[in-house]
């Protein structure tokens, strides 16, 4: 077993994910590097605008998609509620059918922006390992943390100190660990796993280091000058949470720190605010009673989402460290930025020729296929005609009007006629005569 933060990532799929990603951010901090201003917080948001231009061919087949689905679900309903409570066979093959062909001439798959999503997913995550484990990735910063590692491994009780640490709990797997156990003497996994604890420590509790071990306290001040540059991004450390940030601030040994205070919650406030503008921007779902239950309660749910999404992110933006307040808050700005251009873009789309190419697309992969689109189209309204006709005719057949007794008497009497041609009517000889005229009938 690896490390599960700095020795990087190792997941299946978000690890090497997270791998090329780190590579992009090493890349953006060391050009930043050459200009004179290695910063994480300006490597965070140049990281953020790259991989959403990135993601933005996605993005906007994603909208397209939206607003195909706006134009085209009143044509899904209404074969819908066609096909209501048809479950036989026919009915459901041609409401399929039907379907398929609104798809294929708005040329869309119903799955189209499920596989978006799923191709962006595992970036975002991946995005998410890179910028909470920026040492892990990105080789200058690691430098910071030398030679203090290295020396406080060789202090005696330095491992049980720093699991006091506030955000050491996290790394109990990795601490208890064998590659840890057997490599004490200070091999690449234990540097890691120190590393990965006081990456998370606050000024606090790395304060506490020098406190604890005074010969230590030049390479405490070593590793903190880096991560201050590093970290420092207009006045506020990174690396810190707003939340350590207000607590520092209001039992400051000089009084409350009240502007301190208002620059923590900065971060959180502008998180929850650039959310609420991006979710504004985005296709808003419609929450009308036009639609069927299902679509109702989903749009509804997905109004609530949208509602909630910036009171999340504030709050987990005040509690985790300002560098991922930092990329939420680039994050929503892009998506804005992208989002009104996309608008744009697709309001210029002429829906109406878009559609009548995507029928020309279809009926040319349809002949290609050797199969005529005329034909098909043909027989999927007569499969329709057929079904309702045949409802139609099932439908007569039940609203036939009963027959009385008396005419359910004629018509016995008329089908015995032929029986009781020479016997009483009722006896055992008319009895007989049917049976053997049936016998006849039958073996003729």
């Amino acid at each position: 077993m690896t490390g599960i933060v700095l020795t990087q990532y190792d997941g299946m799929i978000l690890g090497p994910i997270a791998k090329v990603l780190g590579y992009l951010m090493e890349g953006i901090f060391s050009l930043l590097d050459l200009i004179g201003i290695p910063n994480v917080g300006l490597s965070i948001i140049l990281f953020t605008i790259v991989i959403y231009l990135l993601l933005m061919p996605l993005t906007i087949k994603q909208q397209k998609f939206s607003k195909l689905s706006a134009k085209m679900n009143p044509e899904l309903q209404a074969i819908q509620a066609k096909y209501k409570n048809k479950k036989d066979n026919e009915s459901m093959m041609a409401m399929n059918a039907e379907t398929q062909a609104v798809y294929a001439k708005y040329g869309v798959s119903p799955s189209g922006s499920c596989i978006q999503l799923l191709i962006q997913m595992p970036i975002l995550f991946a995005l998410y390992r890179v910028i909470y484990a920026m040492p892990a990735y990105v080789g200058r910063i690691k430098e910071a943390f030398f030679p203090l590692v290295t020396n406080l491994i060789s202090q005696s009780g330095s491992l049980e100190f720093l699991q006091t640490f506030k955000n050491a709990s996290m790394y109990a797997r990795q601490i208890s660990n064998d590659a840890f156990v057997e490599g004490m003497s200070g091999n690449a996994y234990v540097q890691n796993t120190y590393i990965d604890i006081l990456n998370k420590a606050s000024s606090s509790e790395f304060a506490s280091i020098a406190d604890k071990f005074p010969n230590l306290a030049q390479d405490v001040q070593h590793t903190l000058s880096f991560l201050d540059e590093y970290n420092n991004f207009l006045g506020i450390n990174i690396g810190n949470s707003p939340s350590y940030m207000v607590g520092e601030a209001w039992k400051g040994a000089d009084g409350i720190n009240w502007l301190m205070i208002i620059a923590a919650f900065v971060i959180p406030v502008l998180s929850a605010l650039t959310q609420w503008i991006n979710t504004k921007l985005m296709p808003q779902p419609d929450t009308s009673g036009n639609k069927g239950d299902q679509q109702n309660s989903m749009a509804q749910s997905m109004k609530m989402m949208n509602t909630m999404m910036p009171l999340m992110s504030a709050f987990f933006c005040y509690t985790l460290p300002a560098g991922m307040g930092l990329y939420w808050i680039a994050g929503s700005v892009v998506r804005s930025i992208q989002q009104v251009i996309i608008n744009k873009h697709i309001d210029k789309i002429d829906i109406d020729a878009l559609i009548k190419n995507n029928e020309e697309k279809r009926n040319k992969k349809l002949e290609k296929a050797g199969i005529d689109p005329k034909t098909l189209n043909r027989n999927a309204t007569l499969s329709t005609k057929n079904v309702n006709a045949a409802r139609t005719s099932m439908s007569s057949k039940a609203s036939v009007k009963p027959l009385t007794q008396e005419e359910k008497d004629e018509a016995m009497k008329k089908s015995t006629e032929y029986y009781n041609k020479n016997a009483k009517p009722g006896s055992l000889a008319s009895k007989a005569n049917m049976v053997r005229q049936y016998n006849e009938k039958n073996n003729k």
